[in-house]
């Protein structure tokens, strides 16, 4: 349906996508923050509840085996939290989202819109959450307390649902060292640029504010 974009990192060390390093502290950038529920065959489950070998649905693919689960905190450092990990708190209904959720500034999730349909040539686009900095009152907030993140891998790259109303993009197992020796598998999903995904941010921004139907608003999901 989309197609991931794999970004190489231009640090020596290999970094795992989830994160970035601060100095010697490293930051969690993407992944669900603990509490999230998503879709599994015996229902709603706090992300954080989830093994390997339980079964989530996806948006695609149906229900699918987690492959492997890493779990990290927010900011591991001393000291507050950068302000480049804040997570973006988006109010409920804000995009079509049923509660308050809170997402990693890079984390990818799906758009649904008449916008993106008109803007792209497809209803669904994949972006970066902080492409929705600043849209119908989405902000970064400081995250006072311990803050557990969890990212959920599959054989290949899925989208999965959550409670929320949101589709969050979760990326596949494939171990970073072995894709080094091998040619990268075409994955189905393809994240905007930022540039590309503020731009439609701002359309679907723009689009609500014109009072046009509830449906053509612009629906959240996130993928993991």
């Amino acid at each position: 349906m989309f197609g991931w974009t794999k970004e190489k990192s231009q640090n020596a060390r290999i970094v795992d996508a989830t994160g970035a390093y601060d100095g010697a502290a490293v930051g969690a950038l993407t992944g669900l923050v603990a509490g999230t529920k998503v879709a599994t065959a015996i229902g709603w489950r706090p992300v954080d509840s989830i093994v390997e070998g339980d079964q989530v649905l996806t948006f695609d693919g149906g229900m699918q085996t987690v492959a492997r689960i890493q779990r990290k905190v927010l900011w591991n450092g001393t000291g507050a939290c950068p302000a480049r990990f804040w997570p973006l708190e988006v109010p409920a209904e804000a995009l079509g989202n049923r509660e308050t959720m809170w997402l990693l500034p890079e984390q990818g999730l799906v758009v649904e819109s008449d916008a993106a349909e008109e803007f792209l040539g497809d209803p669904f686009a994949l972006m970066p959450a902080a492409a929705l900095e600043g849209v119908r009152g989405i902000a970064r907030v400081p995250m006072m307390d311990l803050v557990e993140v969890i990212t959920l891998y599959f054989d290949e790259d899925q989208v999965v649902f959550a409670n929320s109303g949101a589709l969050f993009f979760c990326p596949s197992a494939h171990d970073i060292v072995v894709d080094l020796f091998k040619a990268p598998t075409q994955s189905p999903y393809n994240k905007l640029p930022m540039d590309q995904a503020v731009a439609l941010a701002q359309y679907i921004e723009a689009e609500y504010n014109e009072n046009v139907e509830p449906a053509a608003q612009g629906a959240m999901y996130a993928v993991a």
